[in-house]
């Protein structure tokens, strides 16, 4: 419902693209901080959607957002749109902006939702956003919110799937999220006792990985754990595609990497060779500790930015402070993990875990 009467300033919030644990914690911090600053504040549901007018909007006070921060998921729904590739769909979310009486916006997304909230930006729109994005490849900040939570998910997982593994002497190649950055399945493969692991940074070679395999085995190691990510590419060939269609962004589907690369180990190892793909697990349940905190900062420091009238920037993470950053060096480049990084996982594999 529309606050048609309210005489203080008020800031919209959206999140867009996937959910992320601690989402609820930043929509949690901006509410309780902008309205101590004597905003008003209103949720628009499913992202860019309901600025679009699909759906009313969701007025936002303490009592909603009381300890929302422990939940999973959000409670303002999220959806994968792009106003701008919507006819008339710019037109609309300004028009809407103004119906709603909302002065601001807070976007919270990854590349694709603040570079929408960067484009509005510059036609006028008084914006500021929260990278948002489990694979912690957003530039301008150390780590996003929600990364931790998926990182420990898929190390819990991994860790597990090792006495599966053993006990029947297998191989287990185990899929997790990552279209180019492999900050996930790094920190989760290092975390889980992973054997090997295969991140989009660096083209893999099956001949390796095979060598690894075997010997493992001559050491009377027989089962071996890989960690993939789903953006993972061999030398010989290109990403793997659930589907050609592609979202309002442009982007692909990605996935089946680790079931391809099962059925070349088994028939180049002889060992029964399975694929587990953790896929939308790593965003579920509720958010850890360091999460909650972290999302929870970086919520109330984006409702610092409004009042401040720091527009076109974005709540980051850089070393143990939350600081403000443009917008635009958040988009275009990502951050995916260096040389160094992979070299370290490097040391490891083969390695009983």
């Amino acid at each position: 419902m529309a606050v048609t009467g309210a005489k203080k300033k008020q800031i919209a919030i959206l999140n867009g693209g996937g959910d992320a644990p601690a989402l609820n914690a930043v929509i949690r911090g901006i509410t309780v901080k902008a309205i101590s600053l004597g905003y008003d504040v209103l949720g628009f549901r499913r992202g860019w959607a309901g600025l679009l007018g699909k759906g009313e909007p969701h007025p936002l006070d303490l009592d909603r957002v009381q300890d929302i921060h422990m939940l999973g998921g959000t409670i303002l729904r999220t959806s994968r749109t792009n106003p701008y590739k919507v006819e008339g769909g710019v037109e609309q979310v300004k028009k809407n902006l103004k119906k709603f009486r909302c002065d601001y916006l807070i976007a919270i997304g990854g590349d694709d939702t603040l570079g929408v909230a960067w484009k509005l930006h510059q036609e006028g729109v008084k914006a500021v956003g929260v990278p948002k994005t489990i694979d912690n490849d957003v530039n301008a900040t150390d780590y996003t919110f929600g990364f931790d939570t998926a990182v420990n998910i898929a190390a819990d997982a991994i860790d597990n799937l090792h006495t599966t593994a053993k006990s029947h002497d297998r191989v287990l190649v185990v899929e997790v999220m990552g279209r180019h950055a492999g900050w996930l399945t790094l920190h989760a493969g290092m975390a889980g006792g992973a054997h090997i692991i295969l991140v989009p940074e660096e083209k893999f070679d099956m001949k390796e990985i095979v060598k690894i395999i075997k010997n493992r085995e001559k050491k009377g190691y027989h089962y071996t754990i890989i960690a993939c990510s789903e953006g993972a590419v061999p030398k010989e060939g290109g990403m793997v595609l659930q589907t050609d269609e592609k979202d309002a962004f442009g982007n692909v589907r990605l996935g089946g990497i680790a079931q391809r690369l099962a059925k070349v180990i088994q028939k180049e190892t002889g060992k029964e060779t399975r694929h587990v793909v953790l896929g939308h697990l790593q965003r579920a349940g509720h958010p850890t500790a360091f999460d909650r905190v972290l999302g929870t900062r970086l919520g109330v420091h984006a409702a610092e930015m409004i009042h401040k009238k720091e527009f076109g920037k974005i709540s980051c993470l850089k070393g143990t402070e939350i600081v403000s950053q443009d917008m635009k060096a958040a988009l275009g480049q990502l951050k995916t993990v260096p040389k160094k990084r992979v070299e370290e996982a490097r040391l490891f594999f083969g390695l009983e875990g």
